[in-house]
């Protein structure tokens, strides 16, 4: 007979209620700058407040030397996850809401299983094929909510290259955290993404002289709270979590974004892309599913990395 499952503890409840309330509320802080930051300058605004909060934390523990191969895949995780994902995720936001955004890319969980498929040798399991093709039906449903609105299908395909760059960031990130501190690859990926991010000083530098104080403040908002601050109560988190289980919060980000969105900025997705969004989740939800084989001895069930 099975123990029930421990119950969560006050400090662990409160660092996922931390992080969820802080990855949603990026998405409308992107959407509320985007007037007074273009989509490059605000990434390398975000990146560098998150690069010196993080350092700050690491300064603090000691420094784990990354071998060729890990320096390899740290640029992977900084250019992709940290540099293409926020690129692309801003300029994303100049085109559609921050809901519809938000359940675009929690496509992410998916392709993160393709890739760990292709990559890491982790199979196709069939409950993964399915959950891709309800996905896939609910990115269309979103498509076509954006063109009923008038909206450009460039936010659309923005949000799937965000999707995509986060999902080969995070499956980078996997063979990382066997031996370096998870705190450690998060700062390095960070200033790699924010040096990715450079070509756009220039324009940080005239934006930031013209730009209002609340717009300056929400984009170190995002740097200091969902980048370093989330990052670290996830990490905290899922040393004491199932990561099975802690991932399926994510589920929340979504309709968190439309909440927000909506008493914030006064916006809400079509009703297309709510049911779009839905399906995108929905499939998200199938794709996680494993079959279980009876046996004698139960055999605990391996989580994939989410974010």
């Amino acid at each position: 007979m099975t123990s029930p499952a421990p119950l969560l503890s006050g400090r662990t409840l409160a660092a996922v209620v931390v992080t969820l309330l802080a990855w949603a509320s990026a998405f409308v802080a992107i959407r509320g700058v985007g007037e007074d930051f273009s989509p490059g300058a605000l990434a390398l605004g975000r990146l560098l407040v998150g690069t010196v909060v993080l350092g700050l934390l690491l300064a603090r523990r000691g420094w784990v030397r990354p071998t060729r191969r890990e320096w390899a895949l740290l640029a992977v995780c900084g250019v992709g996850w940290f540099g293409v994902y926020n690129l692309a995720l801003n300029a994303a936001e100049q085109h559609l809401d921050a809901g519809t955004t938000a359940m675009l890319v929690n496509i992410g969980p998916i392709l993160i299983a393709v890739f760990a498929g292709l990559l890491l040798g982790e199979g196709f399991p069939r409950w993964l094929l399915v959950g891709i093709a309800v996905s896939f039906v609910g990115v269309l449903l979103i498509g076509v909510a954006t063109r009923q609105a008038e909206t450009d299908l460039a936010g659309v395909v923005l949000c799937v290259v965000a999707a995509v760059a986060y999902a080969g960031g995070v499956v980078a990130q996997k063979p990382l955290l066997r031996r370096l501190p998870g705190l450690q690859v998060t700062a390095t990926a960070c200033a790699l993404g924010a040096i990715c991010c450079l070509p756009w000083a220039g324009t940080l530098s005239g934006e930031l002289t013209a730009a209002p104080g609340g717009a300056i403040a929400g984009m170190v908002y995002l740097g200091a709270v969902p980048t370093a601050l989330a990052f670290s109560t996830w990490a905290y988190a899922l040393s004491r979590m199932d990561a099975g289980k802690l991932g399926v919060t994510t589920y929340v980000v979504p309709p968190l974004v439309i909440l927000l969105g909506w008493l914030l900025l006064d916006e809400v997705p079509p009703a297309l892309a709510i049911v779009g969004g839905a399906v995108c989740l929905a499939g998200v939800g199938i794709s996680r599913h494993r079959t279980t084989v009876r046996t004698p001895v139960p055999v605990p069930q391996e989580a994939s990395p989410t974010v």
